[in-house]
């Protein structure tokens, strides 16, 4: 039997909200241990092979297609071409490797004990780490064994995978879309939320004639209609395909091609292509670390149940990230490990945001925060709204890109921002901003009376308060 090793803050994940709960755990004064098991790595799946290089590719494709064509600037065209090996190693090597090791460096930096080796609980008190890869015949390691004086667990999640569909060979996972040898002439998408449409869009961008199969009746469900419909019109002009009420059903491949068969309205329909990728949703790991032999309560969908500081239904342990409840977003998770690292440290830390923002780096982006009409309506809120297109913003014509606008869910009586949306150029950048008017509790009046620089993309923000107030200018 090992030696019982005693730990003061242990952090199992080194994705984004593990590594963040980690610096954050060291400066308020504590001795933390971070084990991460190196698949996918310091970081997580955001940095290494999620949100970080899909906008990489997504940035080169941006770039082949203004080295195509930027005719309406008056620079003729060109036959611009893409090596995407060396696409490949920029994302890998000037991007990903880049960003893994400044997390690195700042963990070092704060004296964080890194252990390579991948956690297995034992109990509410204990676990035990077990090296990864392999595992011997006969190895009679029982690994390092571990007691804490607090745990945070931030193990992630991975993408779910479906029947018919075995991620192996060209059946592929996001991470497979992301680290393509090259660039596929056919390209099938099986799931048309934010991952599915932002890759789909980049491969478009890319060369690829792309398919999006979706199983309900729109794409990007989680985007009010009006808004998605500017991003499906792009897609269109992309070539993209977009099949909607389409079930996957099955697949087929040898060392050229797959076929993927589907079913629409009752009927059977196949189509055939380098790859299919299925980004269907993701599954919190909370199945496989030995969860099963604590007193941590999980809800309906294997979430595990934490209060609003993170702590879970056993003291002293705490859980972030896409494990428990809420969008698996990272900045999200970065927020949840600074309130428990800060738990801990007994400061009055909590999870109490009013919404979290979403983005979908679509073309053009799509990014909202708080509540839209309809689920303000469902509160028994009384709502109006208001919106600015970007087409009256000099920047954004400036810049040949006028599609989309901004929106405001505001209290009929006081005015209050309860809600924001965008979709347009740098609806991303834009999101920041949005976030704290809604976070704060800001009144239109408030966001009208703040000067916003002139030409820039975030004028509609103080716009769209200018037309709730019923004094608009530029509409």
């Amino acid at each position: 039997m090992a030696d019982v090793e005693q730990k003061d803050t242990v952090i199992v994940g080194g994705g984004p909200g593990g590594y963040v709960a980690a610096i954050r755990a060291s400066e308020l004064g504590q001795k933390v241990t971070l084990i991460e098991k190196g698949e996918p790595g310091l970081g997580g799946v955001c940095l290494n092979v999620g949100c970080v290089p899909s906008k990489a590719l997504i940035a080169a494709g941006h770039r082949l297609q203004q080295a195509k064509d930027s005719s309406t600037y008056g620079i003729s065209k060109t036959d611009a071409s893409i090596d995407f090996a060396k696409t490949q190693d920029w994302k890998q090597h000037k991007v990903v490797d880049r960003m893994t090791r400044g997390v690195e460096m700042l963990l070092k930096k704060h004296k964080v004990e890194i252990i390579d080796g991948e956690a297995v609980m034992d109990s509410d008190s204990q676990l035990r780490v077990m090296k990864t890869g392999p595992k011997q015949f006969m190895d009679n390691d029982n690994g390092r064994v571990i007691k804490w004086n607090n745990l945070i667990l931030a193990t992630g999640s991975r993408p779910v995978e479906i029947k018919g569909f075995k991620f192996e060979g060209r059946v592929i996972d996001s991470t497979g879309g992301l680290n393509l040898p090259e660039v596929p002439k056919e390209f099938v998408v099986i799931g048309g939320g934010y991952i599915g449409t932002e890759l789909a869009g980049a491969y478009a961008d890319l060369g690829s004639h792309v398919t999006i199969l979706e199983g309900t009746g729109s794409i990007l469900n989680g985007f009010d209609k009006d808004m998605v419909k500017v991003v499906e019109k792009n897609l269109k002009k992309k070539g993209i395909d977009i099949v909607t009420n389409a079930m996957a059903k099955s697949s087929s491949q040898d060392d050229k091609s797959v076929t993927v068969n589907y079913e629409v309205d009752g009927k059977e329909q196949s189509l055939t292509a380098d790859y299919c990728m299925v980004s269907v949703g993701r599954k919190p790991n909370t199945d496989n670390f030995g969860l099963e032999m604590t007193s941590v309560k999980l809800d309906d969908h294997g979430k595990v149940v934490v209060d609003k500081q993170g702590k879970t239904s056993v003291d002293h342990i705490y859980a972030i990230g896409d494990i428990v409840p809420g969008p698996a977003l990272a900045h999200k998770a970065f927020f949840e490990g600074k309130t428990a690292a800060g738990a801990i440290a007994g400061k009055n830390t909590a999870n109490d945001w009013v919404g979290v923002p979403a983005v979908c780096f679509a073309d053009p982006e799509l990014a909202e925060v708080g509540m839209n009409a309809d689920q303000a309506k469902e509160k028994g809120i009384e709502v109006a709204t208001a919106q600015f297109p970007f087409a009256g913003n000099a920047r954004a014509v400036s810049l040949d890109e006028p599609e989309g606008f901004v929106r405001f869910i505001y209290t009929k009586d006081k005015k209050n921002v309860v809600g924001a949306q965008v979709v347009g150029p740098e609806a991303s950048t834009l999101a920041g901003e949005l976030s704290l008017i809604v976070n704060c509790g800001m009144n239109v009046e408030d966001v009208a009376l703040t000067i916003h620089p002139h030409p820039t993309l975030n004028e509609p923000i103080q716009e769209v308060a200018d037309v709730a107030l019923g004094f608009p200018t530029h509409i």
